[in-house]
């Protein structure tokens, strides 16, 4: 710089003397003006140049390149500071210094058979814990197997950190080992994707990251590690830091970009940081908003609440959620994560006849439920039906509004708080008993019918219904359901009741199979006194049955329950009747409890000349449970009409 401040020093003086030479002034003027820019240029780029190499915050922060320190510490810090206390994965060399460093901290490391699983199980941790779930999995392959469990977390707005392990930047490519653009994999199925390319930058990014997947609408996020922020300095160095002896110009230059590149990678990256968590922010009602809902509902002479997954996201605990549910004394219908909100014997609990009374009700609070094919897209309402949606997510807000439906008050913002606040001004309000005990009355003849075909023999195997009613009568208090599948799974939802808040996991919206591995081992972790069931058809089973050797190794026993038909009914039942063919649809009837058992777990089937056995069959599940093992019971059954008309499509 002073060189470029003597040149303009030195203007008035060349000026005065190339006066006597005859060459115009403004021209020599105009000339050294455009040297002088240029070499103002010059100069902006060669800091420009040695901000991008990190020179310049190399002069202010120290490199120790006799550090045994590695980037997997500092993750584990914010972990750790975070309140994370599981961390899933499945092994692999790019981020094994995560999994070491986060063991040493106290961070139980629970490895999986399917990287898929590792998300699954952190997705049901977070909706158990109310904290983020974190996986962590290696480059490539790895990632590239975690996708469809990103997604489900995504639509399930499922607060989650998939930390995904890469090769080195300076790598990126150039062909190397499992090396492919993975955030483009992820940007339109995260809240954020990021790639961290110092180790100074992990504790930032992490934090960050952490503090957007639990804000506003939850979701997953996606955190790139390249294997050269996360291993020690003599490590990197080593792998990518060149030929010490290196010949000719070309060479010596390759040679000091390589080692410039690395001092940079841990240029100040043991300096301390706070790595405590950031703010959460979480959208909410204004006062105005929940006084003009409370002046609809006392309105209303057949009110009804469709409680959906969104309103059990944190802060607010579920347990005031309920208590302010009980307070508005309107009947409710639980959906996803909601079910078990109140108690099976609740006067306000309903389960059947949604559809009909969708219909008949005069006001209809979509406390974060969505008009999306769970309500056939909104064409449940009655035309004249007031409906007030909440929802944190504008576009699940408004999801075919205006084209099915038309709410009468639309509120961005947080669906548990809003029916709080909403239960506090409404004191006093007394919802009208006839229209409560109508839809009461119903209820329990559709109970009654559902038990007289539980009754009825299928013309092979176990009844299906008479199988869930006996599940339903042994279920003790602390029990966790995990539903993954289709035909079976659906029948369940109709007679298996939740005993309390959080105690029913299903994928939610995507309709993912594949589910239950992951979500009854992150279940198990959560709640160790909980009594975990797993719902399975014997489809989805196939997604997940090597994990009881992550349960048997991991000392997490669960106890899965298999529908097994054989089939694949939920597809088989339009397909055949529509299309005339069964084809991909047919399975056998297998000896699934013998493939738990060579995995280290206990096996039981049942058939239908167990029947008169099959509770003492259920008990013995239970009782190999609590004695540690993971159990599966091969439940063979048969065809019911239960499911006629369910959606597949």
């Amino acid at each position: 710089m002073g060189l470029v401040f003597g040149f303009f020093a030195s203007i008035p003086a060349t000026f005065s003397s190339s006066w006597h030479t005859g060459i115009p002034m403004d021209l020599l003027a105009g000339i050294g003006y455009a040297c002088a820019g240029l070499l103002v240029v010059l100069a902006a780029a060669l800091l420009g140049v040695a901000c991008r190499l990190g020179l310049l915050y190399q002069l202010w922060h120290k490199v120790d390149p006799r550090s045994p320190r590695h980037g997997g510490e500092l993750v584990a810090e914010v972990l750790k500071a975070h309140g994370v206390r599981f961390l899933f994965a499945l092994a692999g060399g790019h981020i094994s210094p995560i999994l070491v460093a986060s063991e040493k901290v106290g961070i139980r490391v629970v490895d999986t058979r399917h990287e898929a699983t590792a998300v699954f199980a952190a997705d049901a941790v977070s909706r158990l814990s109310g904290r983020v779930g974190v996986a962590a999995v290696t480059a490539g392959p790895g990632v590239t197997n975690t996708v469809t469990a990103i997604k489900n977390a995504q639509m399930a707005e499922s607060p989650l950190l998939l930390i995904g392990g890469a090769a080195a930047s300076l790598q990126k490519g150039r062909g190397a080992l499992q090396d492919i653009d993975q955030l483009s994999l992820f940007k339109t199925l995260c809240k954020a994707c990021v790639s961290v390319r110092a180790v100074r930058d992990i504790i930032p990014t992490l934090r960050k990251a952490i503090a957007t997947a639990q804000s506003g609408t939850p979701g997953p996020v996606f955190v790139e590690l390249p294997i050269d922020v996360l291993y020690p300095f003599h490590v990197v160095e080593k792998e990518i830091g060149g030929t010490k002896n290196a010949r000719g110009l070309r060479g010596k230059v390759v040679q000091w970009y390589l080692q410039n590149y690395i001092r940079n990678l841990f240029a100040g990256a043991w300096e301390p940081r706070d790595v405590s968590p950031l703010p959460v922010q979480v959208p909410l009602a204004t006062e105005d908003e929940v006084q003009r809902c409370a002046e609809l509902v006392s309105r209303a002479t057949k009110p009804l609440v469709l409680v959906g997954s969104q309103a059990m996201l944190p802060p607010t605990p579920a347990e005031e959620l309920r208590a302010a549910l009980e307070a508005l004394g309107i009947p409710c219908y639980l959906g996803g994560a909601a079910r078990g909100l109140l108690p099976p014997g609740s006067p306000l609990l309903l389960r059947q006849n949604r559809r009909d009374a969708l219909r008949d009700a005069d006001l209809v609070l979509l406390a974060g439920a969505v008009c999306d094919f769970r309500l056939s897209y909104g064409r449940l309402f009655s035309r004249h039906a007031a409906i007030v949606a909440v929802n944190r997510d504008r576009a699940q807000l408004l999801r075919n509004s205006d084209v099915f439906w038309k709410p009468r008050l639309a509120v961005q913002g947080d669906a548990a708080s809003f029916v709080v606040r909403l239960a506090r001004s409404l004191r006093g309000y007394s919802c009208p008993g006839d229209w409560v005990e109508g839809l009461r009355e119903a209820d329990r003849k559709k109970e009654q019918a559902n038990r007289e075909k539980a009754a009825t023999p299928t013309p092979q195997h176990l009844n299906p219904l008479d199988l869930l009613h006996r599940l339903d009568a042994l279920l003790p208090p602390e029990s966790l359901l995990v539903a993954d599948g289709g035909d079976f799974v659906g029948t369940a939802a109709y007679i298996v009741r939740p005993r309390h808040p959080l105690a029913w996991l299903d994928p939610g919206a995507f309709g993912t199979l594949g589910v239950g591995g992951g979500f009854a081992l992150g279940a198990k972790l959560c709640r160790p006194d909980a009594e975990v069931w797993v719902l399975y058809g014997d489809g989805s089973l196939g997604y997940s049955l090597m994990e009881f050797d992550t349960f048997v190794r991991h000392k997490t026993p669960v106890i899965a329950l298999v529908g097994n038909d054989a089939c694949w009914s939920q597809i088989s039942r339009e397909q055949v009747a529509l299309l005339g063919s069964n084809v991909a649809c047919g399975l056998e009837y297998l000896d699934y409890h013998a493939v738990a058992e060579a995995l280290g777990g206990k096996g039981f089937v049942v058939g239908r000349q167990d029947r008169e056995r099959l509770d003492a069959v259920l008990r013995a599940a239970q009782d190999a449970c609590r004695q540690g093992h993971p159990v599966l019971v091969n439940a063979l059954i048969g065809k019911t009409d239960f499911r006629d008309g369910s959606i597949s499509v």
